[in-house]
């Protein structure tokens, strides 16, 4: 099985503007280049990966963008732009003429303002985002997804992917409204990321945890879900790569997904990465 990951970070602590992760995560606190990515995945079938922003900066963009160029195993780059700037669509432009970028994605987790994304100042950006084809990380937690389901009504040409599927509290996720608006959203047509589950409480949830969320999400998203590791911040959770990667499929497994579809070809139709059958 070759995989494709469909998310997964680098970064280096010296890039302009570098936030996250700070001194106070000190496992993840250094950089992280394509040889640190190479001795993790050492045993796995890694085909290739999407490189997914980590800092909302220009600067980050660029340097993954520059990653990308010279290394092969990065099929794609989302990157990240100032959605509200009024210089936003001319930057998406550039962005789109470098080879590899394929999609954006504003931190909306990190704004307090769960509407924000329905903003009229960020029509020009949203436009420009269609207009090159470029394709949507939704960066959200549950208290998005009413917000998400309007936004995905009003730009029916974007191509949308919730990250993690959310950040659902896997502990809690059955009694939390996050069970059936993750549910409406893809029956609205939008495609998820199966990761980041491990994270997103700590102590990590257990695999029996998992299971029923990862049952739901198989259900409602069939082949429009995607795996990915969210590595190195995966490894808060003390798993390895090759660790995340078993989990997944065995859970895949139990619940009817294509494992060609779950870890490849999603990812692969979804950002236009090609090799897609």
């Amino acid at each position: 099985m070759d995989v494709v990951d469909s998310h997964l970070h680098l970064w280096a602590l010296a890039t302009p503007g570098h936030e996250w992760p700070t001194a106070g995560t000190p496992t993840l606190h250094r950089d992280f280049a394509m040889a640190d990515l190479r001795e993790a995945t050492d045993s796995t079938p890694l085909a290739g990966a999407v490189l997914v922003q980590s800092q909302p900066t220009d600067a980050d963009t660029d340097w993954m963008l520059a990653v990308a160029a010279q290394e092969p195993l990065v099929l794609g780059v989302v990157g990240w732009v100032d959605l509200s700037a009024p210089e936003a669509p001319l930057r998406i432009a550039e962005l789109a003429d470098r080879p590899k970028l394929c999609g954006l994605r504003p931190m909306l987790q990190a704004i307090d303002d769960s509407e924000w994304l329905l903003r009229d100042d960020l029509v020009p950006a949203i436009e420009a985002m269609v207009a090159h084809d470029l394709r949507l990380d939704a960066l959200v937690e549950p208290r998005h997804l009413p917000m998400l389901a309007r936004f995905a009504d009003r730009w029916p040409r974007l191509s949308i992917v919730i990250d993690h599927a959310a950040k659902p509290q896997v502990s809690d996720a059955a009694r939390d409204p996050w069970w059936d608006a993750i549910a409406e959203l893809a029956g609205r047509g939008l495609h998820c990321k199966l990761s980041g589950l491990r994270t997103g409480e700590l102590p990590a949830p257990s695999t029996g945890e998992l299971a029923a969320l990862i049952e739901h999400l198989v259900v409602n998203f069939g082949d429009r879900l995607m795996w990915g590791s969210d590595w190195p911040v995966l490894t808060l959770s003390g798993d390895t790569y090759a660790a995340w990667l078993d989990e997944a499929a065995g859970l895949a497994d139990l619940f009817g997904a294509s494992r060609e579809q779950l870890f490849g070809r999603s990812a692969r139709r979804f950002y236009a990465l090609g090799d897609v059958t």
